[in-house]
């Protein structure tokens, strides 16, 4: 099973989904503090300036 291309947001999503399921309050910041451990604050803000220019 291959995954979802880096900054395509579909990993983001993914994480989000399964958080709202656990019950956090906030899955968005859930997925976000997974993915800045994973790749770093620097490469999280570049692929969230990426896919804000896509969804333009």
């Amino acid at each position: 099973m291959t995954k979802a291309k880096l900054g395509s947001g579909s990993r983001f999503k993914a994480i989000e989904k399964k958080a709202a399921a656990s019950g956090a309050s906030n899955p968005a910041a859930v997925a976000a503090a997974a993915g800045i451990k994973k790749y770093g604050k620097e490469k999280m803000e570049k692929m969230a300036e990426a896919g804000k220019k896509r969804k333009k």
